[in-house]
C-alpha cells in the first residue's frame, strides 16, 4: 500500500482530522519509547475476524523485506520469511494486457523495473490518469505477461536505499500464481502454512479498462484452496467495493480496508458519488459500517499515534480502542528503519538513509494494542514484537 504522498512527508493528524473530537487526546496516554504504556488497553482475546493462528502482534513483511531487497521480488519475499515475518505482503496485484495478475507496487512500472532500458518498448510510454492523478510512464496493462517477463526488477528508491541497487536486474516480475506456488513449497518445507497479504490495486480503474482484478484473483485463490475463511491469507484494498465483490465471488478469508489520509475519498466512492472521506470511516459509525463486510482495517501510522506540526510523535488516538470495539483488527502501515521515514524525534543524525531509532518507534506502536504491523524491515519488527508477545 502507499499513501498519496511523497516519502517522508509529515502530515499533522489531529483530533479533528480523525473526526472524533478533542476526546481523542483527552483519554489517551502517551506511549513511551520503551513501549511500556498501553493507552488503548490490551488487545481483546476474541477480536472478531483476527486469525487466531497468528501471534499478536504479528509482523507483516511489506512487499517482502523491501528494506533489503527490491520490493515484490522473490528475493524480498523469501528474505522476509527467513527473517521471521508472520505474514508476507506478496502482491500488490495489477493485471497484464492478457489478464494475468502480477506483483508490482503500481501499474506504472517505470521506477520498479528496467523497462526504460528496453528500446523495443519505447513506444509503450504513455500518459494516463489513474484515480484522478495524471501519470507518465509504462503500465502493466499495456504489456502481455510474456513481455513483462523480459523485464527485471530494480530498487524503487535508490537515493535512500543505494545498497538495494546491488540486486537491480536479478529478479523478474512475479505473477500471483507463482507466489501461491512459492507459498505452497515453503509451507511444505517448513511444516506450516505461509501467510500472504495481497492487495487489489486501483480496482475501479482496471475494471473500467475491462481488466477486473477480483475475478482472476478469486479463481486463483480457489485453485490453490486459499478462498476459505481459515485459509492462510488476508486480502486488502483501499476500495471497499473490491472487498465486497470478492465476498460475492465466494472468497471468505479475512478482508481489510486500507485507510488513506483523512481528507481522501476512496476512489470507488468518488466514482459512485459517495461523499464520505477517510475521516468519516475512522469514526465509530464508519468502523461499524466496515465491520459489516470486512474483518480489519489498515490505517496510516499517524492515525494510531498522532504527530505534531513538526513531525514529532504525539499521543495515541482512540482508533485502536474504537476499532476493537467494532470487532475489527488493525494492521497499520508502514514502519521503515531509515530516518527519512521516521517521526522527527526518532531520527539519528542528518543522513535520511541512515537508520534511526526505529526499535523505539516499533515499541511505541505495539504498546497501543495494535494487532499487527507492516514493515520494510521485518527483522527489526520481529525483535520489537517479541517483548510484547511475552506479556
Amino acid at each position: 500500500m502507499q499513501m498519496r504522498q511523497q516519502p517522508g512527508r509529515r502530515t499533522v493528524l489531529g483530533a479533528a482530522a480523525l473526526g472524533a473530537g478533542a476526546a481523542v487526546f483527552a483519554t489517551a496516554g502517551q506511549a513511551d519509547a520503551a513501549g511500556r504504556t498501553n493507552p488503548a488497553g490490551p488487545t481483546p482475546a476474541g477480536t472478531a475476524g483476527r486469525p487466531r493462528q497468528l501471534p499478536v502482534p504479528f509482523v507483516i513483511g511489506h512487499r517482502g523485506a523491501s528494506g533489503y531487497r527490491p520490493e515484490h521480488t522473490f528475493g524480498s519475499y523469501q528474505l522476509a520469511l527467513d527473517m521471521g515475518a508472520d505474514v508476507i505482503e506478496a502482491g500488490d496485484l495489477v493485471p497484464t494486457k492478457d489478464g494475468h495478475l502480477v506483483c508490482r507496487h503500481e501499474p506504472d512500472i517505470s521506477a520498479t523495473t528496467d523497462v526504460a532500458d528496453h528500446r523495443e518498448f519505447a513506444g509503450r510510454k504513455a500518459t494516463k490518469t489513474v484515480d484522478g492523478k495524471k501519470i507518465t510512464g509504462w503500465f502493466t496493462e499495456d504489456f502481455t505477461l510474456a513481455e513483462l517477463k523480459t523485464l527485471r526488477a530494480k530498487e524503487r528508491i535508490p537515493d535512500v536505499r543505494q545498497h538495494n541497487t546491488l540486486y537491480d536486474g536479478h529478479w523478474e516480475i512475479a505473477t500471483f500464481e507463482e507466489v501461491l506456488q512459492w507459498a505452497e513449497r515453503e509451507g511444505r518445507r517448513r511444516g506450516r502454512p505461509v501467510w500472504i497479504y495481497p492487495e487489489t490495486k486501483h480496482p475501479t480503474y482496471f475494471r473500467k479498462l475491462g481488466l477486473g482484478i477480483e475475478e482472476p484473483l478469486a479463481k486463483l485463490l480457489r485453485r490453490y484452496g486459499r478462498h476459505t475463511a481459515h485459509a492462510p491469507n488476508l486480502l486488502q484494498s483501499f476500495e471497499p467495493s473490491s472487498l465486497r465483490r470478492l465476498s460475492e465471488l465466494g472468497v471468505k478469508c479475512p478482508k481489510v480496508v486500507l485507510l488513506d489520509e483523512p481528507s481522501v475519498r476512496p476512489w470507488d466512492f468518488v466514482e459512485s458519488g459517495d461523499p464520505r472521506t477517510t475521516a468519516d470511516l475512522l469514526k465509530p459509525e464508519g468502523l461499524k459500517w466496515i465491520a459489516g463486510f470486512a474483518q480489519g482495517i489498515g490505517p496510516w501510522l499517524p492515525q494510531i499515534i498522532a504527530q505534531d506540526d513538526k513531525g514529532r510523535l504525539g499521543k495515541p488516538t482512540t482508533l485502536v480502542r474504537d476499532a476493537h470495539a467494532a470487532g475489527l483488527f488493525l494492521t497499520p502501515y508502514t514502519v521503515r528503519n531509515e530516518n527519512n521515514f521516521l517521526p522527527l524525534d526518532f531520527r539519528v543524525g542528518k543522513n535520511p538513509g541512515d537508520y534511526g531509532n526505529s526499535l523505539a518507534y516499533f515499541k511505541a506502536l505495539y504498546a497501543t494494542g495494535i494487532d499487527g504491523l507492516f514493515s520494510d524491515n521485518p527483522d527489526t519488527a520481529v525483535l520489537a514484537a517479541e517483548e510484547f508477545r511475552r506479556h
